[in-house]
């Protein structure tokens, strides 16, 4: 008997912890839900289509377009036509480059300042514009091209003849018209001594040019040390 209640006290033990866990595993699981929320139109996510334009704004830009182009137009109809004296004002060519000339005025001189034999001088350069800026400036060009000329010693002997013939013959074209100008305009009294002057720069100036054409360096040399001497002069004539 004794035996017996032990068994049934043996059996409720091993029932013990299935009905110690059975009360929390029995349990029914409760998920958590997730709070809804009711979003007014306004807080959508989703974009919004682009609200179309009206249709009747591409006409009226064009409209307005059209409107001003006619009044530009009116306007310049209206200004009066370039006259001859307006278009040549000295800032700007309205057509071709003007081809200098020399003026053959000295015919009760001697000489004039163009080589006799060919009638003309050989580092005169044809496509070369040269301003019509009056005998007075063209005085004080004279003066400041002959001291850039002076600037050439410095190219001697450094295998720069293209670079000195070049810029040798570009000064000089200029001063030869510029002379021409000079002389017709100075009263009689001072022609003869400007056109001295002038031919004998433009002669040493071409055996200058010849020198430089056969780059040969002791000639060069020789013919720049006979030019300067003349090109000082220029300057103290013109200053």
């Amino acid at each position: 008997m004794h035996n017996l209640s032990m068994a049934t006290t043996a059996m409720s033990n091993l029932n013990g912890p299935s009905q110690i866990f059975s009360s929390p595993l029995t349990k029914p699981l409760h998920t958590r839900r997730r709070p809804t929320t009711h979003c007014s139109p306004k807080c959508s996510t989703v974009p919004q289509q682009p609200q179309p334009q009206p249709s009747g704004s591409t006409p009226t830009i064009a409209r307005r377009a059209s409107v001003g182009l006619a009044a530009v137009t009116a306007l310049l109809n209206r200004l009066p036509p370039l006259h001859a004296e307006e278009e040549n004002n000295g800032f700007w060519l309205t057509g071709p480059l003007p081809v200098p000339t020399v003026t053959n005025i000295f015919v009760f001189f001697s000489s004039e300042i163009a080589n006799e034999e060919t009638g003309t001088r050989s580092f005169v350069r044809k496509g070369i514009y040269v301003a019509n800026i009056g005998p007075e400036m063209s005085a004080f060009r004279l003066k400041h091209y002959a001291f850039d000329l002076l600037g050439l010693g410095d190219l001697l002997g450094q295998d720069a003849f293209n670079y000195v013939r070049k810029y040798l013959c570009l000064k000089s074209t200029v001063m030869y018209f510029d002379f021409d100008k000079v002389i017709s305009a100075a009263p009689d009294e001072q022609k003869q001594p400007l056109l001295e002057l002038a031919n004998r720069l433009f002669d040493r100036i071409e055996k200058l040019e010849d020198a430089v054409k056969k780059k040969s360096d002791p000639l060069t040399r020789s013919c720049y040390d006979d030019t300067t001497p003349v090109l000082k002069e220029v300057m103290a004539r013109f200053a």
